[in-house]
Parts: structure tokens; sequence; C-alpha cells
């Protein structure tokens, strides 16, 4: 049993699988930080100086100046403003794999194009299944070839 989880452990496909969840979790980070740190604050600037991380609603009554305070008084919360700033990193990482794997299938080489030239083969005229053009009968109805 110890020998069977190696070899899956060692397969490339586990390999390659482990190799981009971690890059995967690094570039989630950098995603973060490069929508909370560099986008997000201009498009705040942009409508009157609104700091999207701080946006919500308290549900159950009461008026806090941020999340943290709310969450520590212990009121529910409904943090829309970090809602957007998730939505505007999933569309930034979304974005970037579609272009990295469009990238990638463009670097693939094309499967060569099937052998040209004259044809070997010709269908038979009376039950359509393909034979030989040197054929003078058809192997499968046996009929007779002109």
């Amino acid at each position: 049993m110890l020998e069977d989880f190696k070899k899956f452990a060692i397969q490339g496909n586990v390999m390659d699988i482990a190799v981009g969840v971690i890059i995967g979790a690094a570039f989630g980070k950098i995603v973060a930080s490069l929508v909370e740190d560099v986008i997000m604050p201009p498009i705040g600037l942009l409508m009157g100086g609104v700091d999207f991380s701080s946006l919500f609603v308290t549900l159950s009554g009461g008026t806090y100046e941020s999340v943290a305070k709310a969450k520590e008084a212990g009121a529910a919360t409904l943090n829309y403003g970090i809602f957007m700033n998730h939505i505007v990193n999933f569309l930034i990482i979304s974005f970037a794999i579609f272009m990295v794997v469009k990238q990638i299938n463009r670097l693939k080489t094309a499967p060569p194009p099937p052998p040209s030239g004259p044809p070997t083969t010709k269908d038979c005229p009376y039950c359509l299944t393909t034979i030989p053009l040197k054929a003078t009968r058809c192997g499968h109805c046996t009929s007779e070839m002109k």
C-alpha cells in the first residue's frame, strides 16, 4: 500500500496540481492586494472618497463607525463593500487565468495535417462500405466492381 501511495504521489499530475495550488494561493494574495490597495482607492476617490471595505449595513440596529467595531459589539452586519472587493478580485483572477490559458493553448503545437495525396480507397456503390481502389469485389456484399 505504501508503494502504491508513493507511485501516486510522485506521478506528474499530482505534482502539477500541488504546484498549481501553491502558485494560485500566492497569486490570489497578490491580486487581493492589487484590488484593495491599488484599484479600489481610486474608484472610491472618484465616487466621493468612499472606502469600499467600510461599506456595510447593520442588521441588528445601532450605528457603528466601522465593520470591526460592529463585530466587536456583536452586531450582525451585511458587508457589501467587502463583497464588492471580492467580486473585483474574482474578475481579475479569472481574467488573468483566461489570458494564461489562452497563451498556453497558442504555444501548443497543432496536430499534423492528415497525409495528402491520391485516395487509396473508394466506397462500394451497392453497400457503401469502404474498399481498396484495386478491389474487384466488395469484401462486404461481394458485388463486382467495375
